[in-house]
């Protein structure tokens, strides 16, 4: 497709990776590997307009104990909350972390971050494509090796549009660029559409979600009705042990949803 020329500019994103705390520890029970998803609001609760409450989120995501961590809209050095995000968040955690910029915004940035257990790789963004004009989106990944086993780790966040367009584009380009990867690749992201969505029915072409029937939902946080919010995986034959959408209403407008895979 015409597009995939245009926006496979490859960034290594050098200048926003830290490893904060190299930690030690396994999250996970051996053969098994936890991977949480979170939209976190820019870390601002539905119900504290204004307030920023970075232990919040930190919190869930150290009760969650999950070994890789995919983070959707985050702040970094915006007025709003004065705040290197993924940085405290890994510092709170004691997680390595990349960030990722989407946008510069309100005098910062904002976009992407991945926080894993172990080192991270090959930091790579992808800006993403549209067909018609709104807040730009990217693909962002990295390389990790847990308990032997190297896979690639993507996160991302589709357009928010009303029409669809965007996100289908936005799918389809996400599809073609892994399409000639041979290591496993678990894909996580808040991707604005529901199971039946055009998007959604791509996604499934490649990718094996972690919960297609009966999943919960993750919008809103207080009395959730959808499920926008994936984990998946493609070249791996991992059983998904365990998928689950926390019951967490207070520090996002999304509940975060883990998934426990056995790496074979």
């Amino acid at each position: 497709m015409h597009y995939i020329k245009v926006f496979t500019i490859v960034f290594m994103i050098a200048f926003v990776s830290c490893s904060v705390k190299k930690s030690s520890s396994v999250a996970s029970s051996s053969g098994q590997l936890k991977i949480l998803c979170y939209n976190i609001h820019h870390a601002n609760p539905p119900s504290k307009t204004g307030l920023i409450d970075i232990d919040a989120i930190a919190n869930v995501i150290n009760n969650a104990n999950a070994d890789v961590v995919a983070l959707q809209e985050v702040d970094k050095l915006t007025k709003r909350s004065g705040l290197d995000e993924a940085k405290v968040i890994a510092e709170k955690t004691g997680m390595n972390y990349h960030f990722f910029r989407a946008i510069d915004h309100d005098g910062g940035e904002y976009g992407l971050a991945i926080l894993s257990r172990h080192e991270l790789k090959d930091a790579k963004l992808m800006p993403l494509p549209q067909k018609h004009v709104a807040e730009k989106r990217i693909l962002s990944h990295v390389k990790l090796t847990v308990q032997g086993k190297e896979f690639v780790f993507a996160n991302t966040h589709l357009d928010a549009s009303r029409t669809h367009d965007n996100r289908n584009v936005q799918m389809e380009y996400i599809l073609k660029y892994f399409e000639d990867f041979k290591l496993p690749i678990i894909l996580c992201g808040d991707l604005n559409s529901v199971a039946g969505s055009e998007a959604i029915n791509l996604l499934d072409k490649q990718f094996k979600r972690t919960c297609v029937n009966n999943c919960s939902g993750t919008i809103p946080q207080d009395l959730p009705k959808k499920t926008i919010d994936y984990i998946a995986i493609k070249n791996a034959n991992w059983p998904v042990l365990h998928h689950d959408v926390i019951a967490e209403t207070y520090a996002s407008d999304h509940r975060p949803i883990i998934a426990t895979f056995k790496i074979e």
